[in-house]
């Protein structure tokens, strides 16, 4: 059996794959394009989902789609009923969708036209966006069974949802209903804070250690948390609900829409300008809203322990990719055992909406937990030659031992490396697949990378990647944290040994490097250990305001665009 599952009008477009519920593939259709968030139908993300099956789009069983229109129907008119005059503006980008989704089987003709609309509209199903995130993070799981939170702006009417998972069933407990968003409450700080594009809350959460949270109980007035365990906004701090959020405009790009009011530039100031540098307020406050934010988080996780009595607990949806509140739930929210997908975001209700529908609607057993993000583009040593010999570019090739001595001794000697290996990750994240990697130890090697590479504000961190067995040994917590999805405090007597991951509060979002899932990775990790004694490597995605890098052509560019010495493909390795 196989399955199908987009993302499609709607951020982060994206397709997967499921061969008996055993994903095969998955990908954002962002790295094709070349463009952030790209939000159209996903058709380069499905034609490589196809070619990785070794499939034709006739042989496609079923096709989910992580959106259902006619989810809370009825609370959307009541929406229009109670904002007469305006609030369609609020919902017409959406209806609008859903008009595109209703008839999604007549895009498949770009992908293939010999299969009649007809023949795909009959195996189409859609899936509630929230639904979609909780199959992305139960389902993909080792629990059999969890608690599950659904946490994002809004999708389907929905802004949050609580459920519980056992075996291939999933029972939603609660929701709260759009405009009740703690993701727009992130959102709104984050635009009065001057970053105003789609997706830049992660600046916020960079930018918060460097101040103290003085206005969290100024903030508790805008983001209300209620005794259900639930919360609700003081809409008097928001734009006008009456407008929309989101639009896409022909290029399928995301636009937010501004979402503070006046009332909230009277309490807090004015948004910051472009060019205007950050202030030790605007720390302050960044410091506050990541501080709430967390704080709503375990409000909701603790009411949900409670209520459902269990251990484990599944977290999906974009608010789930805000990694300093995700390192603290196991200390604050009464779960032991927490999974996050590498997906998240909503590229990851393609994966998702695939196994809601294969394990809850179609009642098919559970298969492996995804432990791997790797499923995305790939190319063969012969592929990256051939690429490399059209463009005239010299290089060297090395076997597996060789390689890994001449990337870690330039590492080690100060050098930047650019790091093409194996699958791409799915997720915002690199993870040894598209990485660009540098000297931990190095004090000067933040400001190095943002002088040759990544040009981007200072107050951000870069990440370590550890050998999994000497996390006890650096960090404060042990865990495995595959998908970079944590922060964790670093221990202090390391601060002086790994300072270029160390955070200005002393953390590190880490990833755990496993032998099994990247071998490779691991393998180049090791012999930087063995020359420094220090098993941790910097690392940073591969790319410049830009997606991820996908192909060794977008590689090759970013490389020669830049100040990187090195270029490692595979085997290939190109030098300065």
């Amino acid at each position: 059996m196989y399955i199908l599952g987009l993302n499609a009008y709607h951020a982060d477009a994206s397709a997967a794959i499921f061969k008996d519920g055993i994903l095969i593939a998955a990908t954002e259709e962002e790295r094709f394009r070349r463009m952030k968030h790209w939000a159209g139908f996903p058709s380069m993300a499905i034609e490589f989902c196809l070619k990785e099956a070794g499939i034709s789009l006739s042989q496609v069983d079923y096709i989910s789609i992580g959106r259902d229109p006619s989810a809370k129907m009825a609370k959307k008119l009541m929406f229009l009923l109670k904002h007469p005059g305006g609030g369609w503006k609020a919902v017409s980008d959406r209806l609008r969708n859903a008009k595109k989704v209703s008839s999604l089987e007549n895009e498949f003709a770009s992908v293939d036209a010999s299969v009649p609309a007809s023949v795909i509209k009959g195996k189409i199903h859609q899936v509630e966006h929230h639904r979609s995130h909780l199959g992305s993070a139960f389902f993909a799981s080792p629990f059999d069974e969890a608690a599950i939170l659904s946490i994002d702006g809004s999708g389907d009417f929905t802004t949050t949802m609580t459920a519980v998972g056992k075996g291939n069933k999933i029972e939603v407990l609660e929701s709260v209903d759009f405009p009740h968003s703690v993701g727009l409450f992130y959102t709104a700080f984050t635009q009065l804070l001057g970053f105003p594009h789609y997706g830049d809350e992660y600046k916020v959460m960079g930018l918060a250690p460097y101040g103290e949270p003085k206005y969290v109980d100024k903030l508790k007035e805008v983001l209300l948390f209620n005794d259900d365990g639930l919360f609700q906004l003081n809409l008097d701090y928001f734009r006008s609900a009456k407008s929309g959020i989101i639009s896409y405009g022909d290029d399928h790009i995301p636009i937010v829409a501004p979402l503070f009011s006046d009332y909230m530039i009277g309490k807090f100031g004015a948004e910051r300008k472009k060019d205007e540098p950050l202030s030790q307020y605007h720390k302050d406050l960044a410091a506050s809203v990541q501080r709430v934010t967390e704080e709503l988080i375990f409000h909701i996780l603790q009411h949900l322990q409670k209520k459902t009595g269990l251990e484990n607990v599944c977290i999906a949806g974009g608010v789930a990719q805000n990694s300093v509140a995700n390192g603290k739930l196991s200390r604050n929210s009464g779960f032991k055992n927490i999974y996050i997908p590498s997906a998240g975001h909503d590229a990851g209700i393609s994966m998702g909406s695939g196994l809601y529908l294969y394990n809850h609607v179609l009642d098919q057993p559970r298969v492996a937990p995804i432990y791997t993000a790797y499923t995305g583009s790939h190319f063969s040593n012969d592929e990256i030659e051939a690429y490399l010999k059209s463009r005239n570019i010299e290089y060297k090739k090395y076997a597996d031992a060789e390689l890994f001595e001449i990337v870690s001794e330039r590492l080690v000697h100060a050098g930047v490396v650019g790091w093409f290996n194996g699958a791409a990750e799915f997720g915002p994240r690199a993870l040894g697949g598209r990485s660009i990697l540098a000297d931990p130890r190095r004090t000067d090697a933040k400001d190095l990378l943002n002088s040759k590479i990544k040009r981007r504000e200072s107050f951000r961190p870069f990440a370590p990647s550890i050998l999994k067995e000497f996390v006890g040994e650096y960090f404060e917590i042990t865990d495995q944290v595959p998908f970079m999805e944590k922060v964790f405090p670093i221990k202090k007597e390391k601060h002086s040994i790994i300072p270029a991951v160390t955070h200005v509060d002393g953390t590190g979002r880490l990833q755990t490097v496993d032998k099994t899932t990247a071998p490779r990775y691991y393998n180049l990790i090791e012999a930087f250990y063995k020359k420094t004694g220090v098993p941790v490597l910097l690392n940073t995605s591969f790319n410049e305001n830009e997606p991820i890098v996908n192909s060794p052509a977008e590689a090759l560019d970013c490389f020669l665009r830049t100040s990187m010495d090195m270029l490692v493909l595979e085997n290939c390795v190109v030098s300065r």
